[in-house]
């Protein structure tokens, strides 16, 4: 069976149009973050600060449980969703290594040539 779309990443969903707009919400709240305000408010009680958008229930829980791959399906576009891992400052190769389902560490080696941490 032939690869209906030679380009495709193996496991990597595609931001296409649809993703787009499964992603809508998701992505505005995320971009809301870019306000200091909102970024207080959703430090201070993330339920009510998602309670202003309307995400899908598998959405909430992926923002909640910080579940960058799952975001990244359900339509979030990873320069959005950064907004929100911002708020939990965490390396931007821990969410690459996330969205493919790797520890951390072996995604840095595997992934970008670094070499493995003694200690």
């Amino acid at each position: 069976m032939q690869n209906p779309d030679p380009g495709a990443i193996p496991e990597t969903p595609l931001f296409d149009r649809e993703r787009s707009h499964m992603g809508y919400e998701l992505n505005k709240m995320a971009m809301a973050l870019v306000s200091e305000a909102n970024r207080k408010a959703f430090a201070a009680d993330e339920e009510a600060f998602l309670d202003r958008y309307k995400l899908s229930p598998e959405q909430r829980a992926a923002v909640l449980a910080r579940d960058w791959q799952e975001m990244v399906r359900l339509g979030g576009n990873i320069f959005y969703i950064l907004k929100i891992s911002a708020l939990n400052p965490m390396p931007v190769t821990a969410i690459g290594a996330a969205q493919v389902g790797m520890d951390h560490e072996d995604f840095l080696v595997q992934r970008l040539g670094k070499e493995r941490r003694n200690g």
